[in-house]
């Protein structure tokens, strides 16, 4: 007879260790900090699937490659009307809508 022996993992246990509990400014801190990578890794993918290199999207915008390279490794988050610019110069679109 074989036994199964399931653990059950308390992750919000593990989350409240790691970054406070919810609420807490060090937990909403952790959040602020996932969200701006998370945007990162998405304005680098989406100028890899534009076939462009970071000096070309950074000519697109009137930057510098070193400009374009802060905002895909989450260094320094661009502003809305610099979000919008990064957009359109990767021939993309940014859509607000109802929740």
């Amino acid at each position: 007879m074989s036994s199964n022996k399931t653990e059950i993992i308390d992750y919000s246990a593990m989350l409240a260790q790691e970054f406070g509990e919810v609420g807490s400014a060090t937990r909403e801190k952790a959040i602020e900090e996932a969200w701006e990578d998370y945007n990162a890794q998405i304005l680098l993918d989406a100028r890899k699937n534009a076939r462009l290199s970071q000096a070309q999207l950074a000519e697109r915008i009137g930057a510098d490659k070193a400009y374009v390279s802060r905002v895909e490794r989450g260094v320094i988050v661009p502003s809305i009307a610099m979000f919008y610019k990064i957009a359109a110069a990767m021939g993309l679109s940014v859509e607000l809508r109802p929740a």
